[in-house]
């Protein structure tokens, strides 16, 4: 599958994967500022999401092969590789299936299952009719009913967009991930260790990494470490982001001569 990305800056190589319902878009900003601290930052939209094409499967094991794929077509085998929730969940399921010697990072989430805890926004998303829509605000007034909190309601609505020839559509394949939502809190399975250097970063008023989600995971990413980033939640690069970017930019500095 040939992913839609961006990329930011050049120098040390870092592929950037976010998290379900978000997009490379979401990412710019601290890409950014990652960029230019000598790195070159590539940011791409999983399938299903942002500019890049849609299908039916929606799975680790798909994403990871697209991840390849990507890796592979850019000569990228040397870039370290970032992913928050959902990406960092197709980083260790890459990690997992192909050989990795590079840095990885993985952000606010664990191997483990997770259950799925994200009905109202499915709800939200399909309440609104997107052929009789007449206007973002129409939209949002329907969302806010299944989608409370501010932020979060923010977040998914940047995927709404007005097309050119009128009306409006999702960048989203909304279908295929409501159908397949279970499937994102799946468990990664351990099938062997992974020797790559592996920092797992977390926010310390996000319940996703216990310390204990840490340990079992470090059991297959021997080389792992853990970095509690304070006063951040679950979107750890978006509540801290000068934090954040000093951890990434300060684990990454350690093998740039990798």
């Amino acid at each position: 599958m040939n992913l839609y990305f961006r990329k930011i800056g050049e120098g040390q190589p870092l592929l950037f994967l976010h998290g379900v319902f978000g997009s490379s878009d979401n990412l710019y900003t601290v890409s950014k500022n990652i960029a230019e601290r000598g790195f070159a930052v590539y940011t791409l939209d999983a399938r299903n999401h942002g500019l890049s094409p849609r299908a039916d499967q929606f799975n680790y094991e798909v994403m990871a092969e697209d991840l390849r794929e990507f890796v592979m077509e850019h000569g990228l085998e040397n870039a370290a590789i970032m992913g928050h929730s959902m990406g960092g969940k197709t980083v260790m399921q890459y990690a997992q299936t192909y050989a990795v010697e590079a840095p990885l990072i993985i952000v606010d989430i664990a191997p483990r299952f997770y259950p799925t805890h994200h009905d109202h926004i499915i709800a939200g998303l399909r309440a609104i009719d997107l052929e009789n829509l007449s206007s973002r605000k129409e939209a949002e007034e329907i969302f806010s009913k299944f989608v409370t909190d501010f932020g979060e309601k923010q977040f998914i609505l940047k995927n709404l967009y007005r097309k050119e020839e009128g009306g409006f559509d999702w960048r989203i394949n909304v279908p295929v991930i409501s159908e397949n939502m279970y499937l994102i809190g799946q468990e990664i399975s351990f099938k062997k260790k992974v020797t790559a250097p592996t920092l797992f970063l977390r926010g310390s008023d996000s319940s996703y990494v216990s310390d204990q989600d840490f340990q079992e995971a470090k059991e297959s990413f021997v080389n792992a470490k853990l970095c509690t980033i304070e006063r951040a939640n679950h979107w750890v690069h978006a509540t801290q982001p000068a934090k954040f970017m000093e951890e990434v930019v300060g684990f990454l500095g350690e093998f740039k001569n990798m």
